[in-house]
């Protein structure tokens, strides 16, 4: 606590002064982001940190393993968080941010650790479909390393299909009016992939070249060609 009141003094005298014009801003206007992430509640994994962006640029939603539970599952914080983003905020791109390291996807793996924590457990179930993809499509030569990373990768990507069953996700994709995006964060490098959604894989961020995305929204009805039935 030490440290932390230190760190709200140093706040208030020297970085609050210089930002005091933003703030007043942000607290006349309102916040105005442009984008959500959904984000590991990892103390290592801090969106603002990664992007470098200043305060109401992001709406951050964090909870254990970058969860996104399935519309019809559970109506808890995140899918308020997604609603709240997509239908007051008008954020037009998502991310979904897992990382290597990450303590969730060693529960997945590691199914004994989470005998003392049962809500733990009950969250997770919601990444078993990325523990069984690894189980059964991935070889079993991979180290515990590499299983991990496929693992926390893969589970990236099964919440981006379960934020797709919100429907103010999938009204937004359908008008065009969001992009959704997949990232992995590699601590020990600095390192940030993205999923590349035509690709179906991770690729490494390269300066100067754009972040491929996980889907690009397009305004679509799949029954626009129907023509009314004629009255009886």
């Amino acid at each position: 606590m030490d440290n932390i009141i230190q760190g709200i003094s140093a706040f208030r005298g020297e970085v609050f002064p210089h930002q005091k014009g933003v703030y007043e801003h942000l607290g006349r206007n309102g916040q105005q982001p442009k984008a959500l992430v959904i984000s590991c509640a990892d103390s290592r994994v801090v969106p603002e940190q990664i992007t470098q962006v200043g305060p109401g640029e992001l709406f951050v939603c964090r909870n254990a393993g970058n969860i996104v539970p399935p519309i019809a599952t559970v109506t808890g914080g995140v899918s308020a968080a997604i609603e709240y983003a997509v239908m007051a905020l008008g954020v037009r791109d998502i991310v979904v941010c897992g990382h290597s390291d990450c303590g969730a996807m060693k529960g997945l793996l590691q199914p004994g650790a989470l005998d003392r924590m049962p809500n733990v457990a009950a969250w997770l179930r919601h990444s078993h479909a990325a523990h069984t993809i690894v189980c059964e499509a991935y070889p079993d030569t991979l180290d515990d390393k590499q299983r991990h990373h496929a693992l926390a990768m893969e589970n990236v990507v099964v919440q981006l299909n379960n934020l797709r069953t919100h429907p103010s996700v999938a009204a937004g994709l359908a008008t065009g009016q969001l992009t959704l995006h997949g990232w992995f964060f590699e601590i020990e490098t600095g390192q940030l992939y993205a999923f590349d959604g035509q690709a179906a894989k991770f690729v490494a961020l390269q300066d100067g070249v754009a972040i491929p995305v996980a889907q690009t929204s397009a305004p679509r009805r799949v029954a626009a060609d129907l023509t009314p039935l004629a009255a009886e």
